[in-house]
C-alpha cells in the first residue's frame, strides 16, 4: 500500500470500526505506562482524566486491578527519550504514547504493546506500515483530517471577509513536519477565496514574535496556526500577539481559544484519549493488536471567543455563533 493511499484511507474515516467490547477486566493488577507529550497543566490533565475515566467505566479501578505510571514530557525531546527508556525498563502490560515524538521514542521496544494517540502520520513516522491490520506492537489513533485546512480558511473569511493574505504558522522541525498534510486543502481554499498564502516557519519564541510582527505590516492579513508542539507551547504568546497587532487568527485546538485566541476548529483531543482507553482495555483483556486497526478522529469542536472578536472590532454573524460548540464571552 502506497503511503499516499494509506493517508487518504485514514483521513477518509474508513477505519472507524466499532469500539464496544464484551471482554471483562481481571482481578489481577495490570500496569499501564503513560507518557504525555504535553505538560501536567490545564491542557494535559483533561486528556489523562478522560483516559482514566473511560477505563473506570470499563471496570478498571486504580489501586484495585490497574496501576498507572504517568510521565509528563512537556514538549521536551530529552524528557521524551528518558521517559521512554524508564517505562520500557518497568515492563508494563501496555503503554499509552500521547504524541508522535513519544510514540517514535517507544518504538525501540518490540515486546510491550503500545497504543499511540494524537499522532499525525504513523506511516511516515515509521510506527507501522499497515494501519488496517497492524503487524507489530503499535496501533492507535491519529489526529489528522485532510480537509480541515479548507475549513479553517472558510471560517476565517466568515469572521473577517476583507482578509486577502494568510500567514500559515508552523514549526517544520517537528517530526514529522505536519505542514505538507494541510497544504492541499489550504491551497484549494485559498484559490477559491482568492487569498494569498504565506508560509511562516517558526522554531523559537523570538521567531514567533518577529513573524507575527512582520505580518502586521500588511493590511487585510489573517493567520492560520497549524497544530504542532511549538505552536501549542506558545499558544498564550500567539493569542497575545495576534490581539496586539489586530490580526484575525484561527487555531487548531480549543485551548488556543481558551488562551485568548479568536477562534479554534479542530479535533477533540480529549475524545481521542477516551477512545484510546478502549484499545488499552482490549489489549489488557487479550485482544491481538492485529485486530485493532488505526483509528481516525470522529469528533470535532468549534470554539468562538467573542471577547477577542470585540477587541478586533469584528461583527460576528449570528449564524456562526449558532454553529459554535462553545462561545467565550
Amino acid at each position: 500500500m502506497r503511503r499516499r493511499d494509506v493517508i487518504t484511507l485514514l483521513a477518509g474515516g474508513a477505519l472507524a470500526w466499532p469500539l464496544v467490547g464484551h471482554t471483562q477486566p481481571t482481578d489481577r493488577i495490570r500496569r499501564v505506562g503513560v507518557i504525555v507529550g504535553l505538560g501536567d497543566d490545564t491542557v494535559g490533565q483533561p486528556r489523562l482524566m478522560a483516559f482514566k475515566q473511560r477505563l473506570r467505566e470499563l471496570g478498571w479501578i486504580e489501586g484495585k486491578n490497574i496501576q498507572f505510571d504517568v510521565r509528563w514530557a512537556a514538549g521536551d525531546a530529552d524528557r521524551v527519550r528518558a521517559y521512554a527508556d524508564e517505562l520500557i525498563a518497568l515492563d508494563p502490560d501496555v503503554i499509552l504514547a500521547a504524541s508522535t515524538p513519544v510514540a517514535m521514542a517507544l518504538r525501540k521496544t518490540r515486546s510491550i504493546p503500545i497504543v499511540f494517540t494524537v499522532v499525525t502520520d504513523p506511516i511516515d513516522a515509521g510506527l507501522l506500515t499497515n494501519p488496517t491490520r497492524p503487524e507489530g506492537n503499535l496501533t492507535g489513533f491519529t489526529n489528522f483530517d485532510l480537509s480541515i485546512g479548507g475549513k479553517w480558511i472558510e471560517m476565517l473569511k466568515e469572521l473577517a471577509p476583507p482578509i486577502a493574505r494568510l500567514g500559515v504558522v508552523f514549526d517544520p522541525a517537528n517530526d514529522p513536519d505536519i505542514s505538507p498534510y494541510y497544504k492541499p486543502s489550504l491551497k484549494a481554499a485559498a484559490h477559491s477565496f482568492e487569498v494569498k498564502l504565506i508560509e511562516i516557519p517558526v522554531h523559537t519564541q523570538s521567531e514567533v514574535e518577529r513573524a507575527i510582527a512582520g505580518l502586521a505590516d500588511h493590511r487585510k492579513t489573517g493567520i492560520v496556526v497549524l497544530p504542532d508542539s511549538t505552536t501549542t507551547k506558545h499558544r498564550d504568546l500567539l493569542a497575545a500577539l495576534t490581539a496586539k497587532y489586530r490580526l484575525p487568527a484561527i487555531y487548531p485546538y480549543r485551548y488556543f481559544a481558551m488562551s485568548g485566541g479568536l477562534v479554534s476548529y479542530g479535533i477533540d483531543t480529549v475524545d481521542l484519549f477516551r477512545r484510546s482507553a478502549v484499545y488499552v482495555h482490549r489489549i489488557l483483556t487479550g485482544w491481538k493488536l492485529a485486530d485493532l486497526p488505526v483509528q481516525t478522529p470522529t469528533k470535532f469542536e468549534f470554539v468562538l471567543n467573542l471577547k477577542a472578536a470585540k477587541a478586533l472590532d469584528l461583527d460576528i454573524p449570528p449564524s456562526l455563533i449558532a454553529r459554535a460548540d462553545e462561545v467565550i464571552e
